[in-house]
């Protein structure tokens, strides 16, 4: 083992500084699911500032210095406040705001936000079927992005109180506002538990139609 590992450190210090970069500096990653539709889709890699807001020691979430502060809007990744899974959403609310929901529009601050449809396009729910989902412009005080609607699905989460979100805290929502495991249910995400900020899509495949790749996806910056 010694032998080997004289013949190949120059290899093991590459994976060793590769795993560094990527635990602090830049890294991407795979969309597993709906919960962004229809601005990520299932089968797209996003590539993730890590030093959009903190510069962490490696391997943990032990912040050493604050480099940015996250703003309404950023799709940003974090571990789950409840089982520490990765996770990617929208910052929705900042540390002070005051937020609610009614029947799925946002208001803000005592600023309702103004939605527009766009349009409509199907979605396939496990154990539900094939659903239309209605495409809509949300737009806030600071900024617009694009979200969906799933009407036919009951139970969702469409309505909350108005609430504070505490210092250093964020609300995340998921773009697919009926289909989104998100901060309605898991609560305020800690600012120490921030990965880093998505940027753009890198590549993307339909996971649907043998991987084929969506060229017309690649490099595309996320809004």
């Amino acid at each position: 083992m010694k032998t080997w590992m004289r013949a190949n450190k120059g290899f093991l210090m590459f994976l060793l500084l590769f795993g560094v970069f990527r635990t602090a500096v830049a890294d991407w990653n795979p969309i597993p699911s709906a919960s962004m539709r229809p601005n990520l889709l299932e089968g797209d890699v996003v590539f993730v500032n890590r030093l959009a807001f903190n510069l962490k020691v490696p391997l943990t979430d032990i912040v050493l210095q604050r480099l940015g502060e996250p703003q309404r809007g950023d799709i940003v990744t974090f571990s789950s406040p409840k089982d520490g899974t990765r996770l990617i959403k929208r910052i929705i609310a900042l540390p002070g705001d005051q937020v609610e929901m009614r029947n799925e529009e946002l208001v803000i601050n005592g600023q309702p936000a103004r939605y527009t449809a766009l349009d409509t396009a199907p979605e396939t729910i496990a154990h539900v079927g094939q659903l239309t989902a209605q495409r809509i412009s949300e737009r806030n005080a600071t900024e617009q992005h694009r979200i969906q609607v799933l009407p036919q699905i009951a139970g969702a989460a469409r309505s909350f109180a108005p609430v504070t979100v505490p210092a250093d805290h964020f609300m995340m929502l998921g773009d697919n506002r009926d289909n989104s495991a998100d901060s309605r249910y898991f609560g305020f995400v800690p600012r120490a538990l921030l990965i880093g900020k998505a940027e753009r899509i890198l590549v993307s495949a339909n996971i649907q139609d043998h991987w084929q790749p969506r060229l017309q996806r690649f490099g595309m910056k996320l809004e």
